[in-house]
């Protein structure tokens, strides 16, 4: 295979149809800090480069450690290209020693930039970052593996969550309490992506062992939550915003409301029939996209 084939193959297996969601969370963390006066253009596409890197290399290790499990060969019911993994291992056009080596390769890459940023822009980004890594590797890895213990959603919240928090921080260098509570509506959207991923997934990860949320709740549980999770993302920002304790150009991102509204009557019809929610999971993207996109506008239009 030639060099720019591998390269493309490289790139797929990063799963990039989903990378665009960390962009987008440090968007909104560059927008509260470009609201209370602070931006530097460098920075911000450093930041971005960092926080989508980071991204990749948990969705490689991801499959690997799936392929590993036995969970990608064992789900049957996946909806490519959003749930199942990449499959390039399953297909034989990647080996699994490939997989992993790809993602300590991104993972070096990471830790090289993190820390050149960490020198620039100050100590607080280490804990931010290291906060982040650990999340994404006990995620999918071993002893902890949060995703097969019906964590995986909580520890998805706190890392994107932390994508806000850091943006903002690298322009700021500072910590600030405005990304800590505009990211956590974002941060339960992201969520709600994992969590609807879950369920066409669910009959092959309970088969090796691998309880999420999906496997516990079952799916009248696991569509209960999702709209929990979205209503209170969408009321957390217009109930912030009526009491003025959130700004008001927040108020762009209830834009999203109505694929929001969407994919949970989807999700809420036919969660039993998981093969047939793939219109639920783009609207789910969608509605996180939007959502996040609209409140980074908002901000920056103060």
């Amino acid at each position: 295979m030639n060099r720019p084939m591998r390269a493309l193959r490289y790139w797929r297996m990063t799963r990039p149809g989903f990378l665009l969601i960390t962009p987008v969370a440090c968007a909104i963390g560059l927008a509260t800090a470009h609201a209370d006066g602070h931006f530097d253009a460098w920075l911000a596409a450093i930041t971005v480069l960092l926080a989508t890197l980071a991204h990749a290399a948990a969705n490689v290790l991801n499959d690997y450690e799936d392929a590993v499990n036995g969970a990608d060969a064992a789900n049957h019911g996946a909806i490519a290209p959003f749930t199942g993994g990449a499959g390039f291992i399953q297909r034989g056009e990647a080996t699994p020693a490939q997989t992993r080596m790809l993602a300590a390769s991104l993972a070096v890459l990471l830790v090289g930039v993190g820390l050149a940023l960490v020198a620039w822009v100050g100590i607080g980004l280490l804990w931010i970052g290291l906060a982040g890594v650990a999340l994404g590797w006990a995620y999918s890895s071993p002893p902890l593996k949060l995703m097969a213990r019906g964590l995986g959603e909580l520890a998805v919240a706190l890392t994107w969550w932390l994508v806000v928090i850091g943006a903002d921080y690298v322009q700021r260098q500072e910590f600030s309490w405005m990304p800590c509570v505009l990211g956590l509506p974002y941060a339960l959207l992201v969520a709600n992506i994992l969590l609807a991923n879950g369920l066409p997934d669910a009959a092959g990860d309970a088969a090796v062992g691998k309880r999420t949320l999906a496997v516990r709740l079952g799916a009248r549980g696991a569509a209960l939550l999702y709209i929990a999770l979205m209503l209170l993302a969408h009321l957390w920002v217009v109930i912030g915003a009526m009491l003025e304790m959130l700004p008001q150009a927040a108020l762009w991102s209830p834009v999203s409301t109505p694929f929001s509204l969407a994919a949970a009557a989807l999700i809420e019809q036919r969660a039993a029939t998981p093969q047939r929610l793939r219109p639920a999971l783009v609207l789910t993207i969608v509605a996180c996209i939007v959502h996040g996109a609209a409140m980074a506008a908002g901000l920056f239009g103060r």
